[in-house]
């Protein structure tokens, strides 16, 4: 199953074992469990630390288990981890055999004081980008405290067990057989869910810091470009982030990134993060903006409140809080998100395996997400309020010669039904005759554009009637020593290259402004 390059990389990796491990199948007759078997049987033997035996002990089937010979420390895949999960099996490999993570020791000492018995099962696809961080995150967890218990489960291999426990996006997890969380979750989000002072705590950590000098709010490209180039000037520079990488970590391929011919958006936020980790800069993540104070008087310092009740001070402020999916605003659209009515396309398709199902919006995105899906799903429905599709014409070719897809123009969507535990139905009307269809359905994947993160900013600096923070060529807002940069901005191109540029835009405008401020030391004036 592995070819030779992959084979050579993985034997090389797995040099770091410091701890025998073994690895413990269970396995029925099936096709996937065969293939699970020669894929285990192919890593054995390149590590004397590990070896493999077949016990079929797991009702689970199949799975295996990896864990620390004469421990019980390890963990669990139910399927097989390739795809987007085969650099959790290599991380759980290492982990399991006492190679060191690259958690802070706040963090692990955080893992391995919690009090309690935690059995995690999370439900995953392979095609889903945003799976792997919580896999590694609860594998990680049940390697640094015996009491912690994570099984990992391909979704698309165990349908009886998604359809009854209702499983309608991954990642999905399970906390002692109740439902703990839904989406992307990092290491720090799932202890902080657990650890119930780790809020206050963190608040009071945050309130304590010096004002800084630039303070970004937000860590996708443009936060991540502004750190970069505000801290090369040396001044003090921090982020604010609700989660570093933004909607980057929900990108799938990135192939238009000047001088990187193809890459994946959470690869390149890992590649973000170290760069700007790589200065010094004060990263404060998993922390939401919800109050701009301006300053009272010229020089004098911008705050931020935060969520958990912090203040951060600052000379100057670059907000760079991007944008999210837009909603179709219909009834039933919230109450069925994640029981049917989904945004990611690459991450929940294979949870629809032979079901029907609606794309929304006739743009790239949503023509992309119908190709990708009918090539999983029974049939896709796309639905465009417009006339015509705006999709790119050679999207657009692909789409028509699909034999499971149908496309309704002039439809607007109106109402999402369901039988109170998934949806069942969508509702449009016809634009033109006016007559309301109704679409017996299992999923609905809206792809109907962005909307900018900038509600918390209303009524504090000027914004466009789209909600977006009105900018000059440099970056500068409506508010004196604030800037702004990226898909929350009026610049005409959301695209990750123009975010980075108007970033770095923003930054050195905000250390021109200090310096003419006259509040940056003269020696760094004089070598800027």
């Amino acid at each position: 199953m592995l070819d030779p390059t992959l084979k050579a990389q993985l034997q090389a990796y797995l040099e770091k074992l410091v701890l025998p491990i073994e690895l413990i199948a269970s396995l029925d007759d099936g096709d996937k469990s065969q293939e699970l078997w020669a894929l285990l049987s192919e890593i054995a033997p390149l590590s004397d630390k590990i070896r493999l035996e077949r016990r079929d002990d797991d009702a689970r089937k199949p799975s295996f288990a990896i864990r620390r010979v004469g421990t019980d420390i390890g963990v669990r895949f139910a399927g097989l981890p390739m795809g987007h999960e085969f650099t959790s099996l290599v991380l759980a490999l290492l982990q399991v055999g006492g190679h060191p993570s690259k958690a802070t020791q706040e963090v692990i000492e955080q893992v391995q004081a919690l009090d309690g018995d935690y059995l995690f099962e999370s439900y995953f696809s392979l095609s889903c980008q945003n799976c792997p961080d919580v896999v590694q995150a609860l594998n990680l967890m049940s390697v640094l405290n015996p009491r912690v218990k994570h099984v990992a489960i391909d979704g698309a291999l165990f349908q009886d067990e998604v359809e009854a426990r209702q499983v309608m996006a991954v990642p999905s997890i399970f906390l002692n057989g109740q439902p703990f969380e839904q989406g992307r979750m990092s290491l720090e989000q799932i202890v902080a869910k657990l650890d119930v002072g780790a809020e206050q705590r963190a608040a009071a950590k945050i309130s304590a810091k010096e004002a800084f000098d630039v303070l970004i709010v937000g860590g996708g490209p443009a936060g991540a470009s502004a750190a970069v180039y505000a801290a090369r000037k040396g001044i003090r520079t921090g982020i604010v982030a609700e989660r570093f990488g933004g909607q980057l970590l929900d990108t799938l391929g990135i192939e238009n990134l000047i001088s990187v011919a193809h890459t994946e958006g959470p690869r390149l936020v890992t590649v973000l993060e170290q760069n700007v980790r790589g200065y010094d800069v004060d990263v404060m993540d998993l922390q939401r903006a919800e109050k701009l104070v301006p300053a009272r008087e010229p020089g004098g310092l911008v705050q931020i409140e935060l969520a958990n009740g912090a203040t951060v001070r600052s000379r100057t402020v670059v907000l760079s809080t991007g944008a999210r999916w837009r909603q179709m605003n219909v009834p039933g659209e919230n109450l069925y998100r994640n029981k049917g009515v989904a945004y990611c396309p690459h991450c929940d398709g294979p949870l629809f395996k032979g079901k029907r199902v609606a794309v929304i919006g006739g743009g790239n995105s949503g023509v992309e997400a119908a190709i990708d899906l009918a090539g999983i799903v029974a049939h896709v429905t796309l639905v465009e309020f417009d006339a015509q599709l705006r999709a790119d014409e050679v999207l657009q070719r692909k789409l028509r010669s699909l034999p499971n897809v149908s496309i309704v123009v002039n439809g607007q969507s109106t109402e999402v039904r369901g039988d109170g535990q998934k949806v069942t139905a969508l509702v449009y009307t016809d634009r033109v005759g006016g007559a309301e269809h109704v679409v017996e359905l299992e999923g609905i994947f809206v792809q109907i554009g962005l909307l900018p993160n900038t509600e918390w900013l209303k009524g504090t600096l000027a914004l466009s009637a789209r909600g977006e923070i009105i900018i000059d060529e440099r970056g500068q807002t409506s508010v004196p020593g604030v800037f702004a940069a990226g898909d929350a901005t009026t610049v005409p191109y959301k695209q990750i290259v123009i975010a980075m540029g108007a970033g770095s835009t923003a930054a050195l405008s905000a250390f021109d402004h200090l310096m003419r401020s006259a509040v940056v030391p003269q020696a760094q004036a004089e070598t800027a």
